[in-house]
């Protein structure tokens, strides 16, 4: 039925469209009819008619152009038009070229202006040459179909919009620090005791010591190896007393050589009085003894708790611990909560002429600026995934710091966006099951973004060629510290809440100048989307 009815449809349209009468009808436009009709003397005068009026209009109309119009320039100006029409292609090609060097142009200068500090006097002048560059975009863009559209919505490189203007690099402004002069008496010492956390906690409480012993003005005496981490082989000592142009640390070794001896700490005042004083355990006691460290007996500034730490100022810490003793210990201060404006601020509390005074070793950062050069180059993310033993310590607190690898991977994709970064550095102690289902979801547009983690030794590479010349190959604390030097020195960087590891980076960042608007840590501001019960 329906094919009968397709084929009657399409005879009854050809039957309109051509008839086919039965008898044959006279049609207007048939001219031999109409001649057919007319008498022969009719004919003839219709005939002369037309030629007569020809004859005479045709000169009246050569003669007005004649008078009117410029014959050579009607001729040039057809032929011109004739060219144009010919050249549209090359004149399209040649903007669409002139527009891909002007965006190159702009990525250049985004570079620049994300480099640049935010009250950076260059940054004004910076503003003006993006500007610019966007308004010859636009008018070439004005010129082709949907042009205005592109110009609309292109605002993903307007600084005013966010887009790569958004992780430029933040204001490091030293001109309104609050700082103290470190002077002390060449013979009065503080002797650094920490004994909470890993590596990272040290070294903050190794900062929070050369605080105290400024305000007391006091040499500071770095712990041995024998009782804590081997300091020397990731810090730069050296370069803190010449940041200050003065010898304000020592070395254990160097203390030694001094007292003789006499290692004698002569007053232990502890900070922390719960929940043991000092925050000392019987182990880090028969430590010291075992290096001959004799002490007093300990006594306790206030009560404190290392669980619930009071604010302090200066003039409490001046107070309690001033004393005209030789050498002093004050315990562990790592949970210290003493002038957290001061402690926090770009290169510390501390008076110097330097951008940190607490930094990696030099052959620690020349192997990480090898290995940036290597494998990262000038625009990269670095992320902190801290996962071993994480997921206990999260789901601790409220709320919990501890994401799936999906929501992860969610959270890093966005940071990508804002950042445009080619390529992620990965510090990790998590299991390749779990970096692998990562790498296999960290995308930008469309294409899979390559998670880098330092490789395994190979004598072809050279960029860690320092580290195994001067012994150090292996060391995991030196690794550490490298980790977090090549994370210091990222575009962005992306730090696990709640790890002193990435405090540590964050305050390399905030000190070097190299932070960005974009830091933060994963998953800012979200909950995880799922929670283990308690045990």
């Amino acid at each position: 039925m329906m094919r009968d009815r397709e084929s009657s449809d399409e005879e009854d349209d050809r039957q309109n469209l051509i008839q086919h009468p039965k008898s044959p009808l006279r049609s207007a436009f048939q001219i031999h009819d109409v001649k057919d009709r007319l008498p022969l003397g009719r004919r003839f005068n219709f005939t002369s008619g037309k030629r007569y009026f020809l004859a005479i209009i045709l000169p009246v109309l050569v003669i007005v152009l004649y008078f009117t119009t410029d014959i050579k320039n009607l001729f040039q100006t057809t032929v011109t038009s004739i060219k144009y029409d010919g050249s549209v292609n090359s004149m399209r090609e040649s903007e669409l070229r002139a527009l891909y060097l002007l965006r190159k142009q702009q990525v250049g200068l985004f570079k620049l202006w994300n480099h640049t500090l935010v009250n950076d006097t260059s940054s004004t002048d910076l503003l003006s040459q993006i500007s610019l560059n966007k308004q010859i975009q636009q008018v070439l863009l004005s010129s082709h179909e949907l042009g205005n559209l592109l110009i609309e919505s292109d605002n993903s490189t307007d600084p005013s919009f966010g887009g790569l203007g958004r992780c430029r690099k933040v204001d490091r402004d030293m001109s309104k620090r609050k700082t103290v002069e470190w002077k002390p008496r060449s013979n009065k010492y503080l002797f650094a005791i920490c004994v909470s956390g890993q590596i990272s906690n040290h070294l903050i409480c190794l900062e929070k010591h050369m605080f105290f012993a400024a305000l007391l003005n006091r040499v500071l005496v770095i712990p041995s190896s024998k009782v804590d981490y081997e300091f020397k082989r990731v810090l730069d000592v050296e370069h803190i007393n010449k940041c200050l142009g003065r010898e304000v640390i020592v070395t254990y070794e160097e203390f030694g050589e001094r007292r003789k001896s006499h290692l004698h700490i002569d007053k232990f005042i502890c900070y922390f009085s719960q929940p043991q004083p000092c925050f000392m355990d019987e182990e880090r006691v028969k430590k010291l003894k075992s290096l001959g460290v004799s002490m007093n007996k300990l006594e306790t500034a206030w009560d404190e708790d290392v669980k619930k730490p009071k604010k302090r100022t200066v003039q409490d810490v001046v107070e309690k611990f001033s004393t005209d003793d030789d050498v002093i210990a004050i315990g562990d201060v790592f949970f210290a909560d003493v002038e957290k404006d001061w402690v926090m601020q770009p290169g510390g509390p501390i008076s110097h002429k330097c951008k940190t005074l607490i930094e990696p070793s030099r052959l620690i950062m020349l192997t990480a600026q090898r290995f940036v050069q290597t494998f990262m180059g000038d625009n990269f993310i670095a992320l902190h995934f801290r996962r071993h033993g994480f997921l206990k310590f999260c789901n601790a607190k409220k709320p919990s710091c501890f994401y799936p690898v999906p929501q992860a991977a969610d959270c890093i994709n966005r940071v990508i966006e804002r950042a445009n970064s080619p390529v992620i550095y990965l510090s990790t102690d998590a299991a390749e099951s779990e970096t692998g289902l990562l790498q296999s979801l960290v995308v930008f547009n469309g294409k899979t973004v390559p998670l880098v983690t330092r490789p395994a030794r190979n004598s072809a590479e050279k960029w860690d060629a320092l580290l195994y010349r001067h012994g150090l190959e292996g060391d995991s604390q030196v690794e550490a510290m490298l980790d977090k030097t090549i994370c210091a020195m990222a575009s962005v960087f992306i730090g696990s809440s709640g790890s002193t590891f990435t405090d540590d980076i964050l305050r390399l960042r905030k000190d070097w100048g190299s932070a960005s608007l974009c830091d933060e840590y994963l998953c800012q501001g979200e909950l995880p989307n799922f929670i283990a019960d308690d045990e």
